[in-house]
Formats: C-alpha cells, structure tokens, sequence
C-alpha cells in the first residue's frame, strides 16, 4: 500500500541538537517546539513493509507551508512515481504501469477510522502537533516526558514530549471502535536553519480490514534536508494516455 507511504513523510538535518531543560504541569504552558517554514525540501530513503509488499525506495520531497506536498519516488535509479498532496485530495501517479489514483480524504477517514487531512499529514511529516492544544487536554508530567494527552472525536491522542527538548519523541493514536492504532517514533534529532527537525523516523500502524487486522511499518532516513527562502516549483503532470485506477 504506498499510499499509507506517502501519509507519512518527514524532516531533517545538518547540527546535533542538545536540548534546554525545562518543565511544565499544565497544558495550556506546555511549549511544544514545532518546525515553522514557508518552504521545505529533502531527500530520503523510504523502507515499506506489510502483508503484500516490501518496497525500498528513495524519495524527493518538497513542501509549500499548508498548501501542498510533493513526493518523486525512484528505485535503482529509475523513476517509478510521484504524489502530489493537496488540501482536497492525494494523486499518485505510476509512471512504470502508465496509470494513476486520486483519493479523497472523507473515503480515507474512513477507511482508517482516523481523521486523514492535509493538515494531519503535515504535521506528521515534521514532528509538529497534530492536535491543537486546548484546554480540555491533559498532562502527565515524569522525569523524561510530557505526555499530552488529547481527544480528536474517537480518537485518543497522547503526545510524549521530550522534557529535555520540548519535542514530540513518540505519538500513540487509538480509534474507540474500531481500536484501530498507530505509533510514530521520532529519532535523530538534528538543527536545519536553528529548528529542530527528526531526521528519522518509524510509523507502525494497524489497523482491521475484510483480511483481519493488517500490520504496516514505514520507516525513513533523510540524508539532506533543507528549510529554502525561495520559492520552490511542484512539477505535477499527468498524460493523457494515463489510465486512472
């Protein structure tokens, strides 16, 4: 399933950071650090492994700050697809099998039993909130983490904050009904531009399908990652003779 791939994409690199220590009990104090930009770019290897499929790739990704994000995947040199997401929807195109998808995000809220929106996704992808904070959230306070805990609808949200950095190390999400989960890991933690990107990360989900429960692992490792003060471009094309899927 690339598309879950693609629902997760992320950040990176260039100092090691030390973190500041601080302290926080209440949520509303709580200074969670979070990636700003206008512009972001990078290049990363991508390893994706469920039931069917295990797929090494690299990837170049762009992002325009709440607008849109591009994704060029190639494998052994040879360019195999591109996705662009908007804020209405996620296009992949396959450029060996001449053919493309469009998704919508109320058919994928829905499919996942989790509120999937261009808004979600970025956050993933850097490391930022994907929840506001507000005052009906919780915090329970221990000597290495801040967990913050938040609802979204059916979905319990609980943050661990570094108490050392301030940044999100691990997210756990469980949807009531279905219990359907996911856990993203944050590591490698480095400065782009004085911010503090994870230059690695691990996203584990499971979920249930007409198989039975279904275990994916993402994982990604960028090796050059940038904050631009430019403008950057989004080539997106999709031929005529494309088959849509």
């Amino acid at each position: 399933m690339l598309l879950i791939s693609v629902l997760m994409i992320s950040s990176s690199c260039s100092k090691k950071f030390q973190g500041i220590g601080s302290r926080f009990s209440n949520s509303s104090k709580l200074n969670v650090q979070e990636v700003d930009f206008e512009y972001f770019s990078g290049k990363a290897k991508i390893n994706y492994k469920d039931v069917d499929l295990d797929i090494k790739a690299r990837a170049n990704v762009r992002i325009k700050k709440d607008s849109a994000i591009w994704i060029a995947f190639s494998a052994i040199g040879i360019q195999g697809a591109r996705c662009m997401i908007s804020r209405d929807s996620i296009t992949i195109i396959n450029m060996v099998k001449k053919e493309y998808y469009v998704f919508n995000y109320d058919s994928l809220s829905k499919q996942f039993n989790f509120d999937v929106n261009y808004d979600a996704i970025q956050a993933v992808a850097l490391g930022n909130l994907i929840k506001e904070i507000d005052k009906t959230d919780d915090t329970e306070v221990n000597e290495e983490y801040h967990v913050l805990k938040q609802q979204s609808g059916n979905v319990r949200i609980d943050n661990f904050v570094s108490s050392n950095s301030m940044k999100i190390e691990r997210v756990e999400m469980l949807e009531s009904s279905s219990k359907n989960t996911a856990v993203i890991r944050y590591y490698d933690f480095q400065l782009v531009e004085n911010q503090v990107f994870p230059y690695s990360a691990i996203i584990s989900l499971f979920y249930k399908s007409n198989n039975g429960t279904l275990n994916t692992v993402i994982e990604f490792e960028y090796n050059k990652a940038e904050i631009e003060n430019k403008a950057l471009k989004f080539p997106f094309n999709i031929p005529k003779k494309y088959v849509r899927k």
